[in-house]
């Protein structure tokens, strides 16, 4: 079971995105005032602001080899950000419409469109090293299974499209998975199967086997914005517009706890983004804030 242990304030906008920090505690959130902010768990009431944007960043992510942070924006921007060379700071307009997700991969960056489109840049030069039309609306969502060596990504047009990680051709696609939009798909660590969420509130359990869907669960009351697994895979956690992180069983998709705004003194408006760090999870929501929730003793 999980407790809430801190409140971090400081955003003026919604909190749309978190990511890992290059080191061990600290992450980052991006927000629709366009800030960028540092944190540190063990340091809660310092946050760092490391840029700050014109657009709402939708999107943000830490690469791993190189100390640059990229967001996206909502007018399709792509921002690097060269945190020991501010002179080496790029901005790139790609996507006609929001950048929704981006991921940091050997191949390169990929990221996720409102256009559409997912493109594959080459991080060196900070350029577009190749772009593909998947679909004629929005690119919601984007996960990576290194034991498949293949990306998921869900559209506004209910599908979703199981592509080749090296070379983006499409292996599988899986038509209506969602009565709406979906906004998020997560594989299990082991690659055995895939989680997606979307605007019918449904939690879909996907066989990577063979794409058959296992379970339809009605996970929340309103759209389910985000996944998010346990380091050890054991649970995951779904975020929603209701108000509510849910922490779930990843063997048996039984429901363990609901951290809400009342009893468990959760989030007043809705949850948009997860990220679980060493010691627990973090949640980002429209009320401007994010909470850190830790495993009870």
């Amino acid at each position: 079971m999980f407790h809430k242990t801190a409140q971090l304030k400081g955003h003026q906008a919604a909190v749309y995105t978190t990511a890992k920090g290059r080191e061990p505690g600290f992450f980052l959130s991006g927000s629709g005032e366009g800030w960028i902010v540092q944190w540190q768990w063990s340091n809660p009431d310092m946050g760092k602001l490391l840029a700050k944007l014109e657009g709402q960043v939708f999107a943000v992510i830490q690469l791993a080899r190189r100390p640059l942070i990229v967001a996206g924006d909502m007018n399709g921007g792509l921002h690097w950000i060269d945190l020991e060379n501010p002179a080496n700071n790029r901005d790139i307009a790609h996507h006609k419409k929001g950048v929704f997700s981006l991921l940091d991969l050997e191949h390169g960056l990929i990221s996720a469109g409102g256009d559409g489109r997912i493109t594959r840049w080459a991080v060196e030069e900070m350029r577009a090293a190749e772009s593909l039309l998947l679909s004629h609306q929005s690119l919601r969502c984007l996960d990576y299974c290194p034991a498949r060596n293949e990306l998921a990504t869900g559209a506004s047009d209910r599908n979703i499209y199981i592509l080749d990680a090296e070379t983006l051709e499409i292996k599988h696609q899986i038509p209506k998975a969602h009565l709406n939009s979906v906004f998020t798909v997560r594989y299990a660590p082991d690659g055995s199967y895939m989680l997606s969420g979307g605007r019918d509130a449904h939690l879909k359990v996907w066989d990577t086997a063979n794409w058959k869907q296992t379970h339809s669960i009605p996970a929340h009351w309103y759209t389910i914005n985000d996944i998010a697994f346990h380091p050890q895979g054991h649970l995951f956690a779904t975020a929603s517009r209701d108000k509510t992180v849910k922490i779930w069983d990843a063997g048996t998709f039984k429901l363990l706890q609901v951290l809400g705004p009342f009893r468990q003194g959760g989030h007043l408006n809705s949850v948009n983004t997860l990220l679980w760090q060493e010691n627990g999870l973090v949640s980002g929501s429209d009320d401007r804030t994010l909470i850190l929730w830790e495993p009870t003793a």
